[in-house]
């Protein structure tokens, strides 16, 4: 029987990014509950520790919950884990600004999703970082957040000028699913797919 596992999340661009990164052969299947957990604050794995606790409480059964970090050289790694009221407050076009006085452009994408079993158990933290540079103004889709002033090391396109498939191959996203899946298949290989 497969299992089910609840994605914390009302942001249909994240999801539709997490199916397509974890593929057709995960072993559970996911579904989406956009529970209004409360914003906290801290380092973003005290943050996404807190979240993920307070899912378990309202979801019956395995949750995750994930969050976003855009860190900027230049201010000491914020907007890092506020970057939602950041965005909300100043647009793609407004990001960029406030770091328009500095030389250093450099940024680093930041996912992490906390997994948990259900109440009580365990929080585990899967962290996945992608280094870049902030570019103004803003280039590609304006659908999916600071992904137009994002462009990856290494890269001349911004993440939302990207093909989706590569995107999701480097960015912060994928590296933190790539390490969640290697969990859940050790997982697998150690206990079997049974619910114990």
């Amino acid at each position: 029987m497969s299992r089910t596992i609840t994605f914390v999340t009302g942001n249909a661009k994240k999801l539709e990014e997490f199916v397509a990164i974890l593929g057709n052969n995960f072993p559970y299947k996911v579904i989406a509950n956009p529970l209004d957990l409360p914003e906290y604050q801290g380092t973003p794995e005290e943050v996404v520790r807190e979240k993920c606790r307070e899912a378990s409480r309202n979801v019956s059964g395995p949750v995750l919950v994930e969050d976003t970090c855009l860190c900027f050289n230049a201010l000491g790694g914020l907007p890092g884990p506020y970057i939602k009221w950041f965005l909300k407050s100043l647009g793609a076009d407004g990001l960029p600004r406030m770091i328009s006085d500095w030389e250093d452009k450099g940024a680093a994408a930041l996912c992490m999703f906390g997994y948990c079993e259900g109440e009580g158990k365990d929080i585990h933290v899967f962290e996945g970082r992608t280094e870049g540079n902030i570019v103004t103004p803003p280039r590609g889709k304006r659908d999916f957040g600071w992904d137009p002033i994002f462009q990856p090391a290494g890269f001349q396109e911004t993440y939302a000028e990207m093909d989706a498939v590569v995107k999701n191959e480097i960015s912060h996203r994928g590296k933190a699913l790539h390490k969640l899946k290697e969990f859940f298949s050790q997982t697998l290989a150690t206990h079997g797919s049974s619910d114990n």
